[in-house]
């Protein structure tokens, strides 16, 4: 079934009322359903792929069931790329995204202050006591305030590494701890 020109400019209009709404088994529906290469689709197949179709978030995933090694990790990685990811060429000097993000200014700050303080929380939730996450929350503000000033703010978002420096807190603190 092929359609002419005029029809997929303007489609012809249902007759009866309630034709605007389709739905998954056929009903109200004009035609048969085409996949992307042309090829008509059976709607018993679409409403099987819908029943098996579904998102698990509360277990696995990237966000559950996660080893506190796998955590710490994963942690590390984010304060990698978002403060020494990058190396400017011609020179040692290493940046993130961080630095990058901050130059747009207010939003930026705030966008990558608020990433800083989810490595907070996530330290918090290793079980990090209130003097570590004191110090990292106080690395954190730091860098958010003075990163707000354009330019020098910019130049100490990637000379200071709050993040860096977090992460290093926070598995200073971990190495002490006894091994379960």
């Amino acid at each position: 079934m092929t359609m002419s020109d005029d029809e997929i400019i303007a489609p012809r209009r249902p007759r009866s009322g309630n034709g605007a709404r389709a739905t998954a088994s056929g009903a109200g529906t004009r035609g048969p359903i085409i996949d992307q290469d042309g090829r008509e689709i059976r709607p018993e197949t679409l409403e099987q792929g819908f029943r098996e179709f579904r998102f698990e978030f509360g277990q696995g995933g990237p966000f559950g069931n996660l080893t506190r090694e796998q955590r710490i990790a994963r942690l590390e990685a984010i304060a990698k790329l978002l403060d020494v990811a990058f190396i400017l060429p011609g020179t040692n000097i290493r940046y993130g995204i961080d630095g990058l993000i901050g130059l747009i200014p207010v939003v930026g700050d705030i966008i990558t202050t608020a990433i800083s303080l989810w490595l907070v929380r996530e330290a918090r939730a290793l079980g990090a006591p209130w003097y570590v996450t004191a110090r990292m929350l106080g690395n954190v503000a730091l860098d958010g305030v003075v990163g707000m000033v354009p330019f020098a703010g910019d130049a100490f978002d990637v000379m200071f590494r709050a993040n860096m420096r977090n992460v290093r807190l926070l598995r200073r603190w971990l190495d002490k701890q006894p091994r379960i």
